[in-house]
């Protein structure tokens, strides 16, 4: 596995010499060393801290696992490259947003920019074996990600959380500082969008909120390409 190399690095040195995370070192490697196809590419597992380092962090959005499907992940949740056809559960996403904030629905699932402006899109678990969804489920990401949201818990500033399906909801518990917002809704899966997902409004509480607290508002856009 790549290091992290910035600030998220030495938030998260304590993790490194537990014996959890030895195992899911070790794991891991051999999972990539194996000859299997192991999502996302190796040096792609860390992108959402190294795209959004810890102290830029204004937003957070919890997804699973990575996708499971050829050249799709590439270490951030609901993101896949710009060639590669939009996901379900990102096309409700990008739905939503035009419904809550009058964005064009664009023609790539490119997420990077979100995570430029302070938008963690972390996966509580990092990678998955292709085409086996949870494959990597019970390795010891999980404590690991549970270990970010501590993290992100005790950071005074404020940081709003969107926690969409059940497993995004779990980390729910590690959540207690009054600085930060909460918002929980339905995955954005065709199986649940129309539980709740549809017309939560998360993207405009999330904006109203960073400007009341004088932050900048995420543009949410993704351009066409």
């Amino acid at each position: 596995m790549p290091p992290i190399t910035n600030d998220w690095s030495l938030a998260l040195k304590p993790e490194y010499g537990k014996e959890y995370y030895k195992k899911l070192y070790a794991a891991v490697n051999a999972e990539y060393a194996s000859g299997k196809t192991i999502f996302p590419p190796a040096d792609d597992i860390f992108n959402a801290f190294h795209l959004t380092p810890l102290s830029e962090v204004k937003c957070v959005i919890i997804g699973q696992d990575p996708y499971h499907n050829v050249n799709q992940a590439h270490g951030l949740c609901f993101s896949v490259k710009p060639e590669v056809e939009i996901p379900p559960s990102l096309e409700n996403i990008y739905k939503e947003l035009q419904e809550d904030l009058g964005c064009y629905i664009p023609n790539n699932g490119y997420l990077v920019k979100w995570a430029k402006q302070g938008v963690l899109l972390l996966n509580s678990v990092l990678t998955v074996r292709a085409h086996q969804a949870n494959s990597h489920q019970g390795m010891g990401w999980e404590q690991f990600t549970d270990a970010v949201m501590d993290i992100l818990n005790d950071q005074n500033r404020p940081i709003v959380f969107l926690l969409w399906g059940r497993p995004a909801q779990n980390k729910a518990a590690r959540l207690n500082n009054p600085n930060h917002l909460i918002l929980k809704a339905p995955h954005p899966s065709p199986l649940s969008a129309y539980r709740g997902f549809f017309g939560c409004k998360h993207f405009s509480q999330a904006n109203a909120f960073l400007e009341e607290n004088g932050l900048t508002a995420i543009d949410w856009q993704i351009e066409n390409i």
